[in-house]
């Protein structure tokens, strides 16, 4: 594994082969696909920390999906050298789709998991106030977060990822994505898999399908008895299906 950067953007990269791209969603770090590596033998893993998150500092000017997006298109042209296959979760799935719509000839596939559009009103509101929470608490949001989950080492996980956020790089996070506007995804051409659990409250199945519907030709996998954070709950069956789907690509 090898730490670099590009910009203020902190990377690891590790393997060699076809690009992939891996983008965290929100509370998360380049270390939630950690898990899922070892179904990529052969493939070069590239894995950010988003601006404002992890190890990656926030920006002077105010975060914004944007400002993600940029991050990562810049990561394709400096470090990809191909065009590559971008794997997202949550957050990480909508600036992905915006990567997918900007820079159309850097992305060769999209694998999603747990993915998001433009968030409704409520969502927006509720974004908000986690963005006040985070400023007020950062250790009580993290253990209402984590509480979600049911798997121990999965909740000590996240309750470390989140507690390990800069405060206002995470409040700021979420501001970005209660302001974020969804992809155009009639611009998307590329392949894609959609995949989330059947206990998602934020990405449920029929907002998955929906997604699939406006993706032409998109895949769909439904966990069961999964909920959002399906790289940390699922991750062998999610290593293995992106792993495949990207093989699948490729050839």
């Amino acid at each position: 594994m090898t730490a670099v950067a590009v910009g203020q953007t902190q990377i690891e990269v590790e393997g060699e082969g076809p690009p992939v791209v891996f983008v965290h969603g929100l509370g998360g770090t380049s270390n939630c696909f950690q898990p899922m590596l070892a179904s990529f033998a052969g493939f070069r893993c590239i894995r950010p920390d988003l601006p404002g998150s992890g190890r990656s500092p926030r920006p002077y000017e105010k975060l914004t999906i944007a400002h993600m997006a940029a991050a990562v298109i810049e990561a394709l042209r400096s470090i990809a050298g191909a065009p590559a296959h971008l794997v997202g979760h949550s957050l990480g799935t909508l600036v992905a789709q915006h990567v997918a719509v900007e820079a159309p000839d850097r992305v060769r596939s999209l694998s999603l998991f747990g993915p998001i559009s433009a968030p409704t009103d409520a969502a927006r509101e509720r974004l908000r106030e986690r963005a006040r929470a985070a400023r007020r608490d950062m250790v009580a949001l993290a253990d209402a977060i984590a509480g979600s989950l049911s798997e121990p080492l999965a909740v000590a996980f996240l309750r470390e990822s989140h507690m390990r956020q800069d405060k206002e790089g995470f409040a700021q996070t979420c501001e970005a994505l209660a302001e974020a506007e969804g992809a155009d995804l009639r611009l998307i051409r590329c392949p894609a898999l959609i995949a989330t659990g059947d206990e998602d409250g934020v990405a449920p199945p029929s907002a998955a399908q929906a997604l699939a519907e406006k993706l032409r030709g998109a895949k769909v996998k439904i966990f069961e008895r999964c909920g959002h954070w399906t790289p940390l709950e699922r991750p062998k069956e999610c290593g293995r299906l992106a792993a495949d789907f990207i093989r699948s690509v490729e050839t």
